[in-house]
């Protein structure tokens, strides 16, 4: 494998819309480029949330291993902070021992603040509530949103301009930032873009041309989930109190839209068109995350399968090839 002469790192990211197909091509990718796989999904990390989340089978990793996966209780709360300290020493232990890193999912501001390395000093110290964000939430309570985000406005315009005042919790906590650390979150967030990245990053992204496809590859996903148990696995995980109410867990795709169900408040199968519908423009979501990028190299299934028809072999084999080729593609540029 190329040793890099740079000082960032290098690594392969395999991202697209959920149902795309990273696993599969992470792990057809590490297995041709001496790769282990780091998964960059907000929420295969909880521990329990299995079927919901489409974590990948032992079948389907293929012996590849797989990190950043299934090692946190979901009752617990973990934000994108706490995933870049824990994938960038992922990354780094993978490196040591001679092998690539290869980040596969659909997260993108978890991947692109890896990546980067941004800078989270604004995180309070304790693994708790900072007592700053306590006063706030206590004069949220009682005052309401207008004077915080009026304190906001006058510390940080720009970040007060760029978050609604409705989205309480993103005022508070650029406030928090401000009050706790003398920055503002936007001071923070320029030192983090300036700094240059921790990792030289390999873009590859998967897509459909056609629109269609793609979504029925998310509705089969959805009935695979639904005949493999997902309303057992949210019922069990609900009684067992590992889904509490206002925890991440519980907002997750496939497990809020049953939760709702469970309560009564919806019949089961408007509670799976839901999940459908959820999951759609979630992907839409996604892929319009990963189109900000412009060193993404594109892959379309679709048409890679135009390929194989002509020419023979098999898609995922041809898929492979050419992220492989990306990747070189890259390392070549990286040594100029």
């Amino acid at each position: 494998m190329y040793e890099n002469k740079t000082k960032s790192p290098r690594v392969l990211c395999i991202v697209g819309p959920t149902a795309s197909g990273k696993t599969a091509l992470a792990v057809a990718a590490a297995k041709a480029l001496n790769g282990e796989v780091i998964s960059c999904d907000s929420m295969q990390i909880y521990k329990y949330l299995s079927i919901g989340t489409a974590k990948p089978t032992p079948e389907e990793m293929d012996g590849i291993p797989h990190h950043c996966i299934d090692f946190i209780d979901p009752r617990i709360p973990f934000s994108c902070p706490d995933y870049v300290k824990a994938a960038t020493e992922c990354a780094h232990d993978i490196l040591s021992r001679g092998k690539l890193p290869i980040f596969c999912g659909g997260t993108g501001l978890y991947l692109d603040s890896t990546v980067r390395g941004t800078q989270f000093s604004d995180k309070p110290e304790d693994d708790g509530e900072s007592a700053v964000m306590t006063d706030l939430r206590t004069e949220y309570e009682r005052a309401g949103i207008d004077g915080i985000y009026e304190r906001l406005t006058a510390v940080d315009p720009v970040s007060a301009a760029a978050i609604h005042k409705n989205n309480t919790k993103r005022v508070l906590r650029a406030l928090e930032i401000y009050l706790t650390t003398g920055k503002t979150k936007s001071e923070w967030d320029a030192q983090s873009h300036n700094a240059p990245p921790v990792f030289d990053a390999c873009y590859v992204g998967l897509d459909y041309r056609d629109r269609a496809i793609l979504h029925d590859r998310i509705n089969r996903r959805v009935t695979m989930m639904l005949e493999g148990g997902l309303e057992e696995e949210v019922r069990r995980l609900y009684a067992e109190g590992y889904l509490p109410d206002g925890s991440t867990a519980a907002q997750a795709i496939g497990y809020k839209e049953f939760l709702s169900y469970l309560r009564g408040e919806m019949p089961l199968d408007e509670a799976a068109e839901n999940l459908r519908t959820a999951t759609r423009r979630y992907a839409k979501r996604q892929l319009t995350w990963f189109r900000r990028n412009p060193a993404m190299h594109w892959l379309y299934p679709d048409e890679t399968a135009a390929e194989v028809a002509e020419q023979g072999g098999d898609l995922l084999s041809l898929l492979c090839r050419k992220t492989v080729a990306c990747y070189l593609s890259d390392q070549n540029k990286a040594k100029e």
